[in-house]
């Protein structure tokens, strides 16, 4: 499964990049975020709930951010596992474009999903990872410059 989107935040590329890389902002505005750690300078571990359809399950998982081009963008990958449930995994490219005093982040993902997550339908796992990833995104804006989620475009 592919998708991309993009957003309009307004406040600066800097700004971005730094909410882009704070395990405290993205704790905060992941859907079903339980715990996000940083591992390392690149990489966290993190514990996410999530429903797809009838399948509900806790994923435990590794994320790592590779590519990195600050302030520009990066690759963020990774793969949880959510015992009966399955697992899924993947990984985005997120680039950051200034435009006046606001920044437009683009997305491109890639995700596969294995178990009972991949009995489901391919049309209900995508509604749903397009739902997470907008709610995401408002959540993030929203974090960055409060007030402004509905800034947010697809």
């Amino acid at each position: 499964m592919e998708m991309s989107g993009e957003y309009r935040i307004p406040a600066s590329r800097e700004t971005v990049w730094q909410a882009l890389n704070d395990p405290d902002v993205l704790r905060a505005c992941i859907p079903g975020c339980q715990e996000l750690e940083r591992t390392s300078d690149t990489g966290f571990a993190a514990t996410v709930k999530a429903k797809v359809g009838p399948v509900s399950a806790t994923f435990k998982g590794e994320v790592e951010i590779g590519d990195i081009d600050p302030p520009a963008g990066y690759r963020i990958q990774g793969e949880g596992k959510g015992g009966v449930a399955g697992f899924a995994k993947g990984g985005a490219n997120v680039r950051l474009a200034e435009d006046g005093g606001e920044t437009i982040l683009t997305y491109d993902a890639d995700a596969k999903v294995g178990g009972k997550l991949a009995q489901i339908g391919s049309r209900l796992i995508a509604g749903t990872a397009r739902k997470m990833a907008d709610q995401f995104f408002g959540a993030f804006a929203e974090q960055v410059a409060p007030s402004s989620a509905d800034a947010a475009t697809e």
